[in-house]
Formats: structure tokens, sequence, C-alpha cells
């Protein structure tokens, strides 16, 4: 994807941030709407007090009232003005409570729901994209939501409840000076947007994208780690931090510093509102139009207001960061990726008895997304039930790419393919993978125990299946020998086990899988001599009554296979039995395997396209 793609894709207009914020309040609406209305009552207690601080100075100042009545009107205005404040701080605390209570079911839906989203996205997306810095998008977008959430309704909402109630009181007390403020405070809120849209956003936004780099360089280079030792290349890893966190180091300092410069703008605006605001209230008293308790109640309403003033630049400004903090969680929710199920997807159903094909590709095109390289044209291919196949041939000339296409990984450019009759691209795709079980040449497992990662493809599986399924992939002996034996955890991607260890435990898990479907992806490798030779016979048992798909890198480990195709830039050139294609005259099999037998493996295996591809991405 170009730059000018990407920066494109990554536009969210207001608009989006709407429709976004409004998906996850709807369902909380109760709890929203019961906290912002307690709120706009507590701001009102606190727009009405000022009027009586100055009642309670003008009856301590009439001189016309006697000493008993005027104390009595101070008392009385003193009582309404602390019935004001308590009832100011306890509507405010219950509107508190009920607005937790929405934030953190907003948190959790949005969360959970971008887990969700992202898991489905296909594994073109996956393969160009860090996982550390799509978990530092999620988590970044998430808390950005609930800055977002607060700002607006508990912060911007009292704000401008305060700054309309002070407008209308001061404008039935003193209309000079309510119309004086009303025209500062329209002023303030519209040269605090405009900083906030088209100063300080740009800069954010740019902070956003440095601090996900920084999250996406240290999980690379965490999950790394092993290798980083094995160089000796610590120094140089802290050199390759170093210059990412540079970047964010500058590009946050700037923004940061450019919000403190706006905040110090609005500052001086404050102090010249609150200026003009007392010398206009101090003319009026001296052409009798305003008595001393309306000056009181100016400074007071001044005070108050000022306070939301303040805080509603800080609002505006900490809005433009969470809009630019939510951009990425938000174009995860609008992503609509192109390996997703049909409109009427329905569950992929296996009768091995019913068909004598399994697996059929009918006339099927495929080229990777976002490049020109076809890497199938017009390929059919027939795998019959029980038949056990093996896929052979140099590097990157579609091996992989076959099994990740019945797998659905990727969508066919042209043409179908289908498992017992049915077209997997109108199957529910879960459906579709729960019927293939897969060992990898690297499998990963999870940091969960032993028993989890076994019984991953049969979620409820009893103990006693999962050891059975560990004791023919010849696992349950070194289990054993752990601390916890079945409930050990394995560490993140399984790094406290051996590759062979590893590899015992992902031929388990696709023991257990019972699946119809079985590809492997030279399960082996990882083994040595004497639990291959064991593992080869569990993999004989497990094959039987199963469709087998085999990607061979040794060939001495598929001469039982039904039938070997032989691939070349995308395309079968061969196939047969291990012994008719040995008997073939100038069979490219048989010069591969003699190469195999006398160590001589050529080095001049056509560029990997899914490697290319990645590149140019």
């Amino acid at each position: 994807m170009s730059d000018e793609q990407e920066k494109k894709e990554r536009q969210v207009s207001y608009k989006d941030v709407t429709k976004y914020a409004m998906h996850y309040w709807g369902p909380n609406k109760g709890f929203g709407a019961s906290a912002a209305l307690l709120m706009l009552a507590s701001v009102s207690m606190d727009a009405i007090v000022p009027v009586y601080t100055g009642k309670i100075v003008d009856a301590m100042t009439k001189t016309s009232l006697a000493p008993d009545a005027a104390l009595a009107a101070a008392w009385s205005a003193f009582g309404i003005f602390a019935l004001l404040a308590f009832l100011h701080q306890g509507l405010r605390i219950c509107s508190m409570y009920c607005w937790n209570a929405f934030a953190v079911r907003n948190l959790y839906a949005i969360v959970n729901d971008g887990l969700n989203k992202v898991q489905r996205f296909s594994s073109d997306w996956h393969a160009n994209t860090f996982a550390g810095g799509t978990v530092r998008k999620i988590t970044r977008g998430m808390w950005a939501f609930d800055s977002f959430e607060d700002t607006i309704l508990m912060g911007l909402l009292p704000a401008i409840t305060i700054m309309l109630g002070v407008m209308i009181m001061l404008g039935l007390k003193l209309p000079l000076v309510g119309l004086a403020a009303g025209g500062m405070i329209v002023l303030y809120c519209a040269v605090s947007i405009w900083m906030s849209v088209a100063i300080l956003a740009p800069r954010f936004r740019e902070s956003a994208e440095a601090d996900t780099k920084v999250g996406a360089t240290l999980a690379d280079i965490i999950t790394g780690n092993p290798t980083v030792k094995a160089f000796g290349a610590e120094g140089r890893e802290d050199a390759i931090f170093r210059a990412v966190a540079d970047t964010w180091k500058k590009k946050a300092s700037w923004s940061w510093q450019t919000g403190v410069s706006a905040d110090a703008a609005r500052s001086v605006f404050r102090l010249g509102m609150m200026a003009s605001m007392i010398a206009t209230t101090i003319f009026l008293w001296k052409v009798g139009k305003a008595s001393p308790g309306d000056i009181v109640l100016v400074i007071t309403t001044f005070f108050i207001l000022g306070g939301y003033l303040r805080d509603i630049g800080m609002h505006i400004t900490h809005l433009q960061r969470s809009v630019s903090d939510m951009e990425d969680i938000i174009l995860f929710w609008q992503r609509n990726d192109d390996v997703a199920d049909a409109t009427a997807a329905k569950p992929l159903v296996v009768s091995p008895a019913r068909r004598k094909d399994m697996i059929a590709f009918d006339r099927v095109g495929f080229k990777y997304p976002n490049t020109g390289k076809d890497i199938y044209k017009n390929m059919s291919v027939d795998i019959q039930s029980g038949e056990k196949l093996a896929l052979v041939g140099p590097s990157g000339s579609g091996k992989s790419t076959f099994v990740k296409l019945i797998q659905r990984l990727y969508n066919v450019t042209e043409g179908q393919i289908r498992i017992d009759g049915q077209d997997i691209s109108q199957v529910a795709m879960e459906s579709l993978r729960s019927q293939i079980a897969l060992v990898p040449q690297d499998p990963i497992l999870f940091h969960r125990s032993l028993s989890e990662n076994i019984s991953y493809g049969q979620p409820d599986a009893t103990q006693e299946a999962i050891e059975a399924a560990a004791k023919k992939a010849f696992a349950h002996d070194f289990i054993m020998t752990l601390p916890k034996g079945y409930d050990t955890l394995v560490g993140e991607r399984g790094v406290k086990l051996s590759g062979g260890e590893r590899q015992r435990v992902a031929i388990a898990r696709a023991i257990l899988a019972d699946a119809p479907v079985l590809i492997l992806d030279e399960a082996t490798s990882s083994l040595d001599s004497i639990s291959e030779h064991y593992i080869q016979l569990a993999l004989q048992e497990l094959m039987k009554g199963r469709t087998t798909i085999t990607i061979a890198h040794r060939l001495s480990t598929i001469q039982k296979a039904d039938r070997i195709l032989v691939f070349d830039k995308g395309e079968i050139i061969e196939q047969g039995d291990h012994a008719s294609l040995m008997n073939r005259p100038n069979s490219r099999y048989k010069a591969l395997y003699d190469m195999q037998a006398l160590e001589l493996v050529p080095e001049t295996a056509e560029e990997d396209p899914e490697g290319k591809r990645a590149a140019a991405e």
C-alpha cells in the first residue's frame, strides 16, 4: 500500500467519530442520560450561587434596613447559598456513580469488539501489520474513547450549561455586563475550537502515529529477543529503538508544548474578560445602576465561569487529542475485510463416505493482494476422500499457497474451491477451519497450560483424551517430567519448550482435533531421528480415513504418499506416486530426490511471492 493510499485510508471524519460513539452509547443510554441530567442539575446549582453571595453582601451593606432585618436577610441568603452548594456536590457525586457504570460498560465493549474484529482480518492484513502496533492501537483507542466521552459529557456539557446559565443570569440582573460577557464567551469558544482543529489536531495525529511505532518496534524487539541474544545485537537494537523513540519524543514534545502555548493564549483572553466584566460593573455602580452586592456577584460569577472557561479550552484540546488517538480503532470498526463470511454462509458439513472427491480446485486463479503477479492460473485438482497427497517443489513454487487457499486464508481470484462438494467461499469460515487440522513446520503455542494447548481444537476434551493424544504424539513422557505436568505454562509462543517438544504438542493437538482433513507442513522436521520414527508411525495411524495434504521439504518422508504433486512457478508440472515419478524419464521429482539423497539440494529457488509481496507493502 502506498503512503498516499494509507493516508487516505486513515482519514476519520467527525461524522465517523459520532457514529462510533453512538454505537457504544446506545446500549447503555440509561446510565449515560442519568449521569448527564444529574450533572446538568449540579451545574445549574453552581450557576445560581453567585446571586446569593451578592444578596448576602447587599443585606449586610443596606443602611435602609434595621439591623435585625438585615441580619435575617443575610442568614436567609446564606441558607440558600449553603443548600445550593450541598446540592451541587451531592448531585455531582450521584452523577459520577452513574457515569462510572456507563463508561466501564463502553470500554468493556470496545476492547472486546476490537479483538473480535482484528482476529477476523485476513492473513494478508496480519502479515503486513505489527502485532505490537495493533495491540497499542486497540488499548490506546479504548482509553482515548474514555477521555472522549468524559470530555463531551462530563466536561463540555457542564461548561456549556454554566456559560448559558451565567449569560442568562447576568443578562437579567446586569444586561450590559451580560451582553459583554456573552460576546467574549462566544469569541473565546470560537478561538479555542479553531486552535484545536487547525493547529493542535495535526500535531496530535503525528504524535499518535509515532506512539504506535514505538509500541510496534518495542514488541518486535522483545519478541525477537532469542535472535538478538544469539547475535549479541542488544546494542544495535537499542540504537534502532532509540531512533524510533527520538522521533516520538520530538513529535510528542512539539504537540504538548503547542497545547501549553494554546492554553497560555486562552489564559490571557480570560484575564481580559475578567477585567472588562469587573470594570463595567464598577462603572455601573458609580452611576448608581449596580450595588456592592452586584460587584460581588460579578466577581464570584467570573471565578466560577473562569474555571469552566479554563476547562473548556483544556477539554477542546483533550477532545482533539482523543479523536486523533481513536482514529485507528475506528478504522478497525469500519473495516470490512475481503476475506469474510458470505451473507448467507452455512456451516460446512463433511461426510467422507458421501463423495469420492473431498477437495476440488476448479479452474482456480490466484494472486496475492496488492500484487500484479499471478500465482495460479486455471488450476484444477481433485483430491480424493482419504487420499494422502504430498506437495513438493522449490520455495515460492506455490505449495504453501495451495493449503492457505484450502483454509480460505485468502480468496481465490478466479474459479472455485470445494470441500465435499461445498464452495468454501459460501460456508462459515469457523466451521471450515474446524474441519481442518494443521501441524505447521514452526508451531505456535499459547502462553497457557499444556492441556489447554493440546485441547485447543477440542476445548471440551477430557484430561484422559488429552493424555491419550499426547501419548500417540510421544509427548506424554516429556510432559510428565515437567514440574506441573500438563498444567505447566509453556511461555509466550511456547518458548519454554524445545523445537521438538513444541512439534509433538502440535501433533497431539491435531490428533485430538480429529478433523477429516489433515495438513502437515513437514511435521517431523524438528524431531530427533528416534522420535521422528515413532511420530511417523503415529502420523500413519492418524492419516487413516482422513484426507491428508503434506507439504514436503524432505522427500524421504513422503515415499508412501498416494500421490505427489510437483509444483514449479505456480503450476503442477508432475504428479504420481513415488515409484512412478522416480521411473519417469527426465523427472523433476527424481532430480530433486537424487540431489537431496546426495545432499546437493540446489539454492536456485524462486523468490517467495509472499516475501516479495510483504516487501512491496
